[in-house]
């Protein structure tokens, strides 16, 4: 019995050390990963490893795992405009490295490419870009600067062996002298707008006013030529008709009496 218990214990023994080595030679790489192999006698290998279970040599062998999904990353910068003003940016950039580029990138840069390589070129495309446009043409042409950002850093990344799969403004914002020069400007516009209203309207009094002169010119001088070519008899005319409106208007008011003329009336009186 202690020969097959000490044989027992053998054979345990034998297939835990052969399952550490197994499971010492294998290693996963989990979905949207890639791995690059660093060999001790040959260094690291030219070709990734894509996703699933592989075999490795034991403490010859090592995987260094990359995540090859696009990531978010937002780079604030502070940069000078074509007439010299402050500008504060943030730039979202969503990025990730090239499959067939990352042995490069491991032995070139690191496992953490993202922050040694992203904010120094971000900030030398930003400043070279924006420093093309004064601060007016940053607000009106903004969908222009983004484009031709996301054209120079992609091209820049691509050096570094990244891909950019987006890249866009999220904040654009000026100096505190540059803000308050633009409400004084929008102040200076309100006003002037204010005063050349109340130019065009004086204007417009005015020439009402010289309109109403000069019908009232036309009207004494067409009465003065009817006048000549009538005589009294116009002016007659005229005397009548105020005087039948001055009676029309009398005979409606019960305080007033009319006695005809030429007849005799009577008068009760009372003794």
């Amino acid at each position: 019995m202690a020969k097959l218990f000490e044989s027992i214990g053998k054979l345990g023994l034998a297939l835990a050390i052969g399952g550490g080595i197994v499971n010492s030679a294998l290693f996963n790489v989990d979905a949207g990963h890639q791995a690059v192999i660093f060999d001790r006698f040959r260094g690291v290998q030219d070709t990734a490893v894509g996703e699933g279970t592989h075999f490795l040599i034991p403490w010859v062998q090592k995987p260094i795992i990359f995540d090859c999904r696009s990531r978010p990353r937002n780079v604030p910068v502070i940069t000078g405009s074509k007439d010299l003003q402050n500008v504060n940016i943030t730039l979202r950039i969503l990025f990730r490295p090239m499959n067939s580029q990352l042995a490069r990138i491991y032995t070139s840069i690191g496992e953490d490419y993202d922050e040694r390589v992203l904010p120094s070129i971000t900030t030398e495309v930003l400043k070279s870009v924006v420093a093309r446009f004064d601060a007016g043409e940053l607000i009106t042409q903004r969908e222009l600067v983004s484009r031709q950002v996301s054209e120079d850093l992609t091209e820049r990344a691509s050096t570094f062996g990244l891909i950019l799969d987006d890249v866009s403004l999220t904040h654009l914002t000026f100096g505190k002298e540059f803000t308050e020069a633009v409400e004084m400007k929008q102040v200076a516009q309100q006003e002037a707008e204010r005063a050349r209203f109340v130019v065009e309207k004086a204007e417009q009094q005015k020439q009402a006013a010289i309109i109403s002169a000069e019908g009232d010119s036309q009207a004494a001088l067409l009465i003065a030529n009817s006048l000549m070519d009538a005589g009294d008899g116009l002016v007659e005319l005229r005397k009548l008709e105020a005087a039948e409106d001055i009676a029309f208007q009398l005979s409606r008011s019960r305080n007033i009496t009319y006695l005809p003329s030429g007849q005799g009336t009577l008068l009760q009186l009372p003794q």
